[in-house]
């Protein structure tokens, strides 16, 4: 059996063979924090660390992870090294560059499935893209789209700020080279001791909706900046987000003069018009109702200086999204018609924005069955279901681009419904979407599910079923980077 894995950056490619070779060196062991080996290229995950040095010599050219290779072999080993001058050679053969670096990056290194691979390139790229399309705003990524932390690192790297949802994302954020200061506790449901570490590790920007959560916030955060969210009903959304965040503005404006007389600092207002809206019109709805806030905190001698707009920036699924330049133009309009003076501090808080496309999926079918004779449609079950990936077909809300391996685009044949693996009868994933795939399509046969960066791997759960959550491989410019 071959085992694929990137190994330098130098100019040829070329299989190395080492007779009798098993897997990774028996000294190499994992532990609790961060290392990178120079010589071979690959960052550990967060949470694991080399329990005994190992040699440069020990650790080049053959040295691999346990976590790369599907099973342990008794017989020789083929390392594939795949080179810059290779992958510029080759070209991208999609207009999705992410896609075709990821698709090129599998074909010389094939990895068990299912897995999620990103890359970090693309995820830069797409930051810089909002960056320049929001120019005024401060763009927040909202880490909970993908908290890997080599996503952290591409994007604390390139100066972005963070809105951050727990003390564990504080940490990863922080682990990553974030400053504190660039962190945002956006979360509205927070226990005390969650504020005390936030405050204790830096932060200083937090998120509130109920007088409860704002009278704990000035006890274990004195001093600290607020901004109260506002519930906005923004229909359209493909994941809404109901009645469960934010408050009215009445409730609003008694906050921010609590927050005033609590000694903190209250700076803004902050509303989310649910996730994937492929209507930019939704904000012009949401600022005319944080308006009136606006205008009551300043005659209450309270002038407001910032404004959260949110997420929600669509992404290319099935269907096109508009350009985040759209959306762009959009906010801006609705903030001049309902507000008037443009607030010092703007903030756009994309997260499936900035990462979902740089993302994909591979996936292998295990099953393909009818249920009757009489039955027009196959069931095709994947490896990879909404319990270990893709929570976010629950109610068909999010239509991905399925793709047969070495077959890009969208393929003919047959109607299909898809499944997932486990044994639970809501992992399904689409069957009133059409989607079709080959008659030839077979059990062994991969698929690549396309922009998946963004509420895959992080919505996984531990093990329903035994079944491991999926497994993020972060690349940048052909070289794996983390296995998480």
């Amino acid at each position: 059996m071959a085992v694929s894995l990137l190994l330098s950056a130098t100019y040829s490619f070329r299989a190395i063979t080492k007779p009798g070779f098993t897997g990774p060196d028996p000294t190499h062991r994992h532990r609790d924090s961060p290392v990178t080996h120079a010589s071979c290229n690959i960052q550990c995950g967060p949470t694991r660390t080399c329990a005994t040095p190992v040699a440069r010599g020990d650790c080049a050219p053959l040295h691999v992870h346990a976590a790369l290779l599907p099973a342990r072999s008794s017989g020789p080993e083929t390392l594939t090294v795949v080179t810059a001058e290779h992958t510029a050679a080759t070209g991208a053969t999609s207009a999705n560059r992410a896609t075709a670096r990821i698709r090129e990056f599998l074909d010389r290194n094939p990895l068990p499935t299912p897995c999620l691979v990103v890359d970090l390139g693309s995820v830069a790229d797409r930051y810089r893209a909002l960056a320049r399309d929001f120019a005024g705003y401060r763009v927040q990524y909202a880490v909970k789209a993908n908290p890997s932390p080599a996503v952290l690192r591409a994007l604390a790297a390139e100066g972005a700020h963070f809105d951050v949802a727990s003390p564990a994302e504080i940490e990863s954020c922080l682990h990553a080279g974030a400053n504190p200061a660039t962190l945002s506790y956006g979360n509205t449901i927070k226990k005390p001791g969650d504020i005390a570490t936030a405050f204790a590790a830096g932060v200083r920007d937090f998120t509130v909706e109920a007088a409860s959560d704002l009278d704990n916030v000035a006890e274990h955060a004195p001093g600290a900046e607020i901004s109260v969210r506002l519930l906005v009903n923004a229909d359209g959304a493909a994941t809404p987000f109901g009645r469960k965040f934010g408050c009215d503005a009445d409730t609003a404006i008694a906050l921010l003069k609590r927050a005033a007389r609590a000694g903190l600092d209250p700076k803004g207002v902050s509303f989310h018009v649910g996730s994937q809206h492929n209507d930019p019109a939704a904000w012009d709805g949401a600022m005319a109702a944080a308006a009136p806030v606006f205008a009551a905190a300043a005659r209450t001698g309270i002038p407001l200086r910032a404004l959260n707009v949110g997420g929600g920036i669509g992404t290319d699924y099935r269907g096109r999204a508009p350009e985040p330049a759209t959306y762009a133009k959009a906010i801006t309009e609705a903030v001049r018609t309902h507000v008037h003076d443009l607030p010092a501090e703007l903030v756009i808080e994309p997260g499936r924005a900035i990462v979902a496309e740089a993302g994909l999926i591979r996936t292998e079918v295990v099953l393909v069955s009818r249920k009757s004779t009489m039955d027009s449609e196959r069931w095709v079950y994947l490896d990879v279901g909404r319990y270990n990936g893709l929570a976010e077909t629950e109610n068909e809300a999010i239509a991905y681009r399925i793709e047969p391996v070495g077959s890009p685009g969208e393929a003919t044949g047959e109607r299909v419904i898809i499944a997932g693996p486990t044994c639970d009868g809501d992992d399904v994933l689409y069957q009133r979407t059409p989607y079709h795939l080959p008659l030839s399509l077979r059990a062994g046969d991969q698929l690549d599910i396309l922009a998946t960066g963004a509420y895959t791997a992080s919505y996984s759960s531990v093990a329903f079923n035994g079944i491991p959550p999926l497994r993020t491989y972060c690349i940048s410019e052909g070289r794996l980077i983390s296995v998480e």
